[in-house]
């Protein structure tokens, strides 16, 4: 199996999840989705993980996005440990955890690293726009728990970024300048960014975000 790269059609699938059977083409729609995997159930940084994604929720959707998550244990198992992530993180899991107890879509995705672990899946995340090309990927190893303000600020600024001439510089935050595109001449500028800009280098303009 290939290497997904950026820009690349996520492999559609259909599986078993803690909410249903899915077709993931047809359960993203016209939404952005966030699919990531964790190595195993009832293990202590997933336990954490699964629970600030739930915390997180009202802020995925905010932003169009729906979240799934993916590890190789089975249905059984996810609805035994699901109660133990709501008990220990004081939440409730709003989202579907896929059962691949086949690893159909482990090895779909390129989630199990051999020299990292020959049978669990490696922290994967995978963004994937409404198109169901994948925008963004991110591997952690099992002893790293992710940062999910990261990823919201990803979300943010992919979904700035499909809409404007603009890219979002380093360290960037929802509300920040941003980077005009080398693309877009000096004279259109008035007219596609309205609030003004900074010429800092002919190759560096800066001007506030278009749609705040």
């Amino acid at each position: 199996m290939a290497t997904l790269r950026l820009g690349d059609i996520a492999p559609d699938f259909t599986a078993e999840t803690t909410m249903g059977e899915i077709n993931f083409h047809e359960w993203v729609g016209d939404s952005w989705a966030v699919l990531f995997s964790h190595p195993a159930d009832f293990t202590p940084v997933c336990t954490t993980e699964l629970g600030t994604v739930a915390n997180y929720y009202p802020e995925f959707e905010k932003r169009n996005t729906k979240v799934i998550a993916l590890s190789v244990d089975g249905l059984e198992s996810h609805l035994k440990w699901i109660k133990d992530i709501e008990e220990t993180q004081n939440v409730t899991l709003q989202y579907p955890i896929i059962a691949d107890e086949s690893k159909t879509v482990a090895n779909l995705y390129d989630m199990i690293h051999p020299n990292a672990n020959e049978t669990f899946t490696v922290r994967s995340v995978f963004i994937i726009a409404p198109d169901k090309k994948i925008k963004l990927t991110l591997t952690y190893p099992a002893s790293t728990g992710r940062n999910f303000d990261e990823i919201l600020r990803v979300i943010d600024s992919l979904q700035l970024t499909s809409e404007y001439s603009v890219a979002t510089p380093a360290n960037w935050k929802d509300g920040n300048d941003v980077v005009i595109s080398p693309s877009i001449l000096d004279n259109d500028i008035p007219a596609k960014f309205p609030k003004g800009y900074q010429q800092i280098k002919p190759y560096l303009r800066m001007t506030p975000q278009p749609n705040k």
